[in-house]
């Protein structure tokens, strides 16, 4: 540890010791916040949440703790939704939209892992976006039904079979795959949802003879086992007696619904609401699960009307440790999500799409979530005025350790502003660096970016129309100087990495509002905290309240810094970070043969699923579009090659 590190460490794992229910550490860009928390981790030796605002950030930080704890328990839960539509209903035009969505196995798996034991192990850590606080199954239930086997015991093979099946596993003799099992005489293999090696059981009549780990695809025995726990294949699991209840509350339920819907004349909202919660009930009694099986937890899990449902901090031990990253984006959501998902389950509700328990599958409103907190540790740097006034302790983390100031900041009027931004970036192309010019409105943002390619600026225009990928193309292009300019309305993006940006314009720096707050400029100042000669300027004709305190607080920063450096005899380096082109290999395409390019795309798929078990999502979703773009081509050049095909596609 480094700079401000020791003591960051120091007093706020202090604060955790003497019971400090709320602490801030006020860190700012490039300071080592994550390092910092990792350290804090190893001091207390808790169990540990760290929640961060979305998914691609929270996947950094699982890859960085693991990094930092390699021998210990590092699980990343997030929403396994690659693509995710809620059930709704538009009363205005009668369209109903039905719940759609598309599981990401990879994301599934360490979701399903992250749920441990009831006594989890010291070193436990999970990483997770806002999607935590959403319902899951009831804890006990959950761990009730985990599967005990061990050699030498009595254990009958066709009762294993049977527990399996309760806890949603599926027998497939023919394709052994996660979350389904297979049996070959006595022996009995299973992949477990939540792993990718599988287990084969081998019985002695109803004794377990032997347990061993092996390779799915190719049968290699990895390990000898002397025993093993079976978890749940699914999060919404239950035992039969509750099922059973469960099945016979709702259907008291439905009666007194559809009555009251019937005696309000409403008969075709009774109908539908009939039709559609038998056949639900048909299918759980059948199968134990239905689509939109959530939508009956309250009565799955036996809860009352109203409670708070149970969530991934109930599988938590009580003196459990939470950091909340980016406390100032994450926070807002954590209140938004509850009273959004509440909007939309009422009108499913009156229109009879949805008994009125359904409106008990819900994510915690704020008020439940304080509660589920032990102790937390907000970590931002900007931290709202909601942290600052809770926290009984607040660590400033303002030294860098690479001994970088944070970057200057020059106000200037608005008058010739452009002709002074254009000279501006020309001066930083001649030293090869990079700029981002950040400007209110997508008028002018877009024609700003045609005026600078008029000057023969290489420049490019991020807007809310370009996809996430593109997006991280785009700013990879920057740093690799396919662009020396960004233009964009929002650059404040949390995270946002880019070490070879000395320069930030912001135009209309006095135009009070959300993108020229307090918090949004100071983020937006810190995007060029990451070069030596890191320098910011507004173009403002006044210096507004949000401004000064921006500025005040980046002098205040910077003196601190700088008072450090000279001090140590510290001289500020440039961050010298490489950039991962993934899609050098495929330049020279068009000098491929056929045979080449399938190769090319078989190489592609193996990266991209490494890239994803190691949760690097970004990169691999990069990876993915280069396959479909390959296989695009492949198409393409077979109906060249086939007039016929081409004719008939014509």
């Amino acid at each position: 540890m480094t700079g401000d590190q020791p003591q960051a460490v120091a007093r706020l794992a202090e604060g955790v010791r003497n019971d400090l229910t709320y602490q801030t550490m006020l860190g700012v860009t490039g300071s080592g916040k994550t390092f910092t928390m990792a350290n804090i981790v190893q001091e207390v030796q808790r169990p540990t949440l760290v929640m961060a605002h979305n998914k691609t950030l929270a996947a950094q930080l699982a890859s960085e703790f693991k990094e930092f704890f390699p021998h210990n328990a590092v699980e990343y839960f997030v929403s396994y939704y690659d693509y995710y539509q809620p059930e709704a209903y538009v009363p205005q035009s009668d369209t109903y939209i039905e719940k759609d969505s598309s599981v990401n196995e990879e994301l599934d798996k360490p979701c399903l892992s992250a749920k441990w034991e009831e006594s989890p192990p010291t070193g436990l850590c999970v990483v997770g976006c806002v999607s935590l606080i959403y319902g899951l199954g009831d804890p006990r239930d959950y761990f009730n039904l985990v599967a005990q086997v061990k050699v030498g015991e009595e254990q009958s093979r066709s009762r294993l079979m049977r527990q399996l099946v309760d806890m949603q596993y599926e027998r497939n003799d023919m394709n052994l795959a996660r979350g389904k099992f297979r049996i070959r005489g006595d022996t009995l293999e299973i992949i477990p949802a939540y792993e990718e090696a599988a287990v084969r059981v081998q019985f002695w009549g109803d004794e377990v003879e032997r347990i061993v780990q092996l390779d799915p695809l190719t049968g290699e025995m990895l390990a000898d086992m002397a025993e093993i726990a079976i978890y749940p294949a699914n999060h919404f699991v239950t035992s039969k007696d509750k099922l059973d209840a469960a099945v016979n509350d709702i259907r008291v339920e439905l009666e007194e619904r559809l009555a009251e819907l019937r005696a309000g004349g409403k008969i075709l909202e009774a109908a539908r609401l009939e039709s559609r919660t038998h056949y639900d009930l048909e299918m759980l009694q059948e199968t134990g699960f239905c689509s939109g099986v959530e939508n009956y937890s309250r009565h799955l899990a036996r809860r009352a009307a109203g409670s708070s449902p149970w969530t991934l901090l109930d599988y938590f031990p009580e003196d459990y440790l939470m950091f909340v990253d980016e406390s100032h984006m994450t926070l807002p959501q954590v209140r938004g999500m509850y009273h959004g998902d509440m909007s939309r389950k009422r009108t499913l509700v009156d229109f009879g799409f949805r008994l009125p328990s359904a409106m008990d599958n819900r994510p915690l409103n704020f008020e439940e979530y304080e509660d589920h907190i032990n102790q937390v540790v907000y970590v931002s740097a900007t931290p709202g005025p909601f942290e600052m006034k809770r926290s009984a302790m607040t660590v400033e983390q303002v030294i860098r350790p690479t001994g970088l100031l944070d970057p200057t900041v020059e106000v200037k009027p608005t008058e010739g502003q452009i002709d002074d931004l254009l000279q501006q970036i020309k001066e930083r192309i001649e030293r090869s660096e990079r700029c981002l010019v950040t400007t209110l409105t997508k008028r002018m943002a877009e024609e700003l970016a045609d005026y600078l390619s008029e000057m023969g600026i290489r420049n490019n225009y991020l807007h809310s129309d370009i996809q996430t990928l593109d997006r991280i193309e785009i700013l990879r292009d920057l740093r690799l100087g396919v662009f020396d300019v960004i233009v964009g309305i929002n650059l404040l993006r949390e995270g946002l990495d880019l070490p070879e940006v000395s320069l930030v314009a912001i135009l209309d720096a006095d135009k009070e509002g959300y993108l020229r707050s307090n918090t949004s400029l100071i983020q937006t100042i810190g995007r060029a905290a990451r070069h030596a000669n890191g320098q910011v300027i507004m173009y403002a004709d006044r210096i507004t309240d949000s401004m000064r305190q921006a500025i005040d607080e980046t002098n205040r920063r910077r003196a601190i810094q700088d008072a450090f450096n000279k001090q140590h005899g510290i001289e500020p380096q440039s961050i010298q970070k490489e950039v991962h082109d993934i899609t050098e290999g495929i330049k020279t395409i068009s000098e491929m043969s056929r045979a080449d390019m399938y190769r090319v795309v078989k190489d592609l798929e193996g990266q991209m699923k490494e890239a994803a078990k190691s949760l690097q999502f970004e990169k691999a979703a990069q990876f993915r579009d280069e396959i479909f773009e390959l296989r695009r081509l492949l198409v393409l050049e077979e109906k060249v090659l086939t007039p016929a095909a081409f004719g008939a596609e014509e």
